[in-house]
């Protein structure tokens, strides 16, 4: 009896000691992957996750009190996730071991049922403080979770945007409600603070100021927040950036890097906080050889893959070139057709899509996943903005500077005709604009659909970056498949874009 008496003391004075003396709490963090799980995925920029995985195993091996939280936007993107309608990527997430996530606004793209599936297979909570069902007002996901990890408790709740509501599919999300998260934020604080030695606030908010609810906002309304994981505006925070006593980190997306918060507690308080971002040389560099299990979780959902991009999902009534000297120079019917079904999709006044957008032909006859995939290989999705007249003209200025030479940029339209005289010196060739019918009113606010690459400044677009977004939809390949079903191939005729005179052509190059 005394033996045991004294064990249970000496396992206490154990426990007691090693909260007291300092210990190291590690957070690796990840964030808009956009399921660009692969080394090869994004040119070649993504780490990849087996990667990454290796190097987290590696740490947790040495540092138990290591956790790997995701901050959202990483169910859906690329085409071997997406035509599973996510499913292929769980298993490889679980072999991943990532201990929390919480969702971004394009994890909804597949609808909340199809989500609240998914998080049922996730080996890993997916936390959401903020989202709730309509019908009964009862949160859809776990709050919160607290892990215990080497004598520090570290209590984690998720929070996703609001602008889902519009930065989704809104069809998909008639039963689901996104409740302040300043609001939410500060019940969660008051009910884990006192329980917990560190705090943290996995969020999908961003810090794009265009944005009303941001992370760093959150971080100033609030108090009790030791460190806010956070996500959506692809932002890379590479020392973190501390508001308050609150440090957020964000490491830019489609795992360009892997972002890790070290945390040094000593009997229960935080002595110093840091951030880092480790790029791909350096997760080499902590594990040489990437995680095996993951590998293996690879190779079987890409032969999965296959078999549904084989899936005929559309007829096609001629084929479509896409040919490079073709559609990067002059309007096509190709261009034509995509730009028509993302204004129908986002029932905008314009569209428009880049030439160097389009990759491959639509083939005649029965249209398999792969065909139109083949079109839009990179996983962009389709974006809502407003856009000023003015900026138009701009834009298709730039969209012909360099006629007659090829240029990805080149625009197909929807909702608009315009003429330009490439004779004419760039920047002054664009001629008459019209809007449905209406000349171009420079001063008027319109809107627009387009890929989020363009969005971003894509083949040197660089007036479009800071466009107000006020919506997001699906994938390229998932609208272009449904408007051929629902709609068809009507009207992609060319003669939206009129060359007003001739110039030579030079050499194919």
């Amino acid at each position: 009896m005394l033996k045991k008496f004294l064990g249970v003391l000496l396992a206490v004075w154990i426990l007691n000691f090693s909260i007291c003396a300092a210990a190291e709490l590690v957070i690796f963090h990840t964030n808009d992957m956009h399921s660009r799980i692969q080394n090869t995925d994004d040119s070649g920029k993504s780490i990849g996750l087996a990667e990454i995985a290796a190097a987290v195993k590696e740490v947790k091996s040495k540092n138990p009190a290591t956790l790997w939280l995701d901050a959202g936007d990483t169910l859906h993107g690329m085409p071997m996730i997406t035509i599973s309608n996510g499913e292929n990527i769980i298993p490889i997430l679980n072999a991943a071991g990532i201990d929390a996530m919480t969702a971004g606004n394009h994890d909804f793209n597949y609808g909340t049922e199809q989500l609240e599936k998914l998080a049922k297979e996730l080996n890993c909570p997916l936390l959401d403080a903020n989202v709730i069902r309509k019908s009964n007002g009862k949160r859809i996901f776990e709050p919160y979770k607290i892990f215990k990890l080497n004598g520090i408790k570290v209590g984690v709740f998720g929070l996703s945007t609001p602008e889902t509501a519009y930065k989704a599919n809104p069809t998909k999300l008639t039963a689901v409600e996104f409740l302040n998260p300043f609001e939410t934020a500060q019940i969660m604080i008051k009910k884990l603070r006192p329980k917990c030695d560190v705090l943290i606030a996995l969020m999908h908010m961003g810090v794009d100021a265009s944005s009303e609810y941001t992370s760093e906002r959150i971080a100033r309304e609030t108090k009790g927040i030791d460190l806010i994981v956070d996500g959506h505006s692809h932002t890379a925070l590479a020392d973190g950036e501390l508001v308050g006593d609150t440090l957020i980190v964000q490491a830019g997306c489609y795992e360009h890097f892997l972002g890790r918060a070290t945390i040094e507690v000593e009997n229960h308080k935080i002595i110093s906080k840091k951030a880092e971002l480790l790029d791909a040389d350096a997760v080499k560099e902590i594990a040489p050889v990437p995680d095996k299990n993951i590998l293996t979780t690879l190779a079987e959902v890409n032969k999965r893959a296959e078999v549904l991009l084989n899936e005929v999902i559309a007829h096609s009534d001629k084929k479509l070139s896409s040919e490079r000297l073709l559609v990067r120079r002059n309007e096509s019917e190709l261009g034509n057709l995509t730009a028509d079904a993302f204004r129908w999709a986002a029932k905008t006044d314009i569209a428009i899509i880049n030439s160097g957008g389009l990759r491959s032909d639509l083939p005649k006859g029965d249209i398999r996943k792969r065909d139109i995939i083949s079109i839009f290989p990179f996983g962009n999705t389709l974006r809502i903005a407003e856009i000023k007249g003015a900026t138009i003209r701009e834009m298709l200025e730039y969209s012909v500077e360099y006629y007659p030479a090829s240029f990805g940029g080149f625009l197909n339209v929807s909702g608009m005709t315009f003429s330009y005289d490439p004779s004419q010196p760039g920047k002054n060739r664009v001629k008459e604009v019209l809007i449905s019918g209406s000349p171009l009113d420079d001063e008027k606010i319109y809107t627009i659909a387009l890929v989020d690459f363009m969005t971003a400044g894509g083949d040197g677009y660089n007036m479009l970056k800071d466009l107000k977004i006020i919506g997001e939809l699906g994938t390229c390949d998932e609208i272009l498949t449904n408007y051929l079903n629902e709609v068809g191939m009507k009207g992609i005729e060319v003669g939206r874009i009129t060359r007003l005179k001739e110039v030579p052509i030079p050499d194919a190059k």
